[in-house]
């Protein structure tokens, strides 16, 4: 599914004026079987204000510390599952290549769970999911459920019959000394 994504700006006058109406289609990974990633803004520097609207490059998937994140996020049933003959590594080098960064966090001992140096703000717009933690703990969450993420290990499972979409802000945090 494609997102519409509206931009306002300034001009520089100083008016406020509609800078960009686009339809954002989904990335998808072969990896993550109904899974759709919409990357719809972000930066890697606080934003200077006021702003033309211009979009500023996000090249990793996840923020530095001081640069933020927002999209949807799809997650497909896991009855969805991956197809037999999916070649791992190509898998992993189109993760690499579509959303840079997000292959590095995955634990390939604990599929899904990782662990990223961000703020997590999580809204579910539709659908149901499982968040999991640490030794399997669980919370289901429903549409209009929110979830602050505060860097802790994690996976989504969604244990239902159809997708699960959420809205996501992702904010880059300072790492624990390691």
């Amino acid at each position: 599914m494609n997102v519409r994504r509206v931009v306002t700006g300034r001009t520089p006058e100083g008016k406020s004026v509609f800078v960009s109406d686009t339809e954002v289609p989904p990335v998808t990974l072969d990896l993550l079987p109904g899974a759709e990633f919409h990357r719809l803004w972000g930066s890697d520097v606080p934003v200077q204000l006021p702003s033309d609207g211009s979009p500023a490059p996000i090249p990793q998937y996840f923020p530095p510390l001081g640069g933020f994140r927002f999209g949807l996020f799809t997650v497909g049933p896991d009855a969805v599952t991956l197809p037999t003959d999916l070649d791992i590594p190509t898998a992993f080098a189109e993760i690499q290549q579509k959303l840079p960064g997000l292959a590095d966090v995955l634990e390939l001992d604990h599929p899904g769970m990782h662990t990223t140096d961000t703020i997590d703000y999580e809204i579910v717009i539709s659908g149901e999911i499982w968040l999991e933690l640490d030794d399997g703990q669980e919370v289901h969450l429903k549409s209009g459920d929110a979830v602050i993420q505060n860097g802790t290990r994690h996976a989504w499972r969604n244990k239902s019959s159809r997708p699960c979409v959420l809205a996501v802000t992702l904010i880059g945090a300072r790492p624990a000394q390691k």
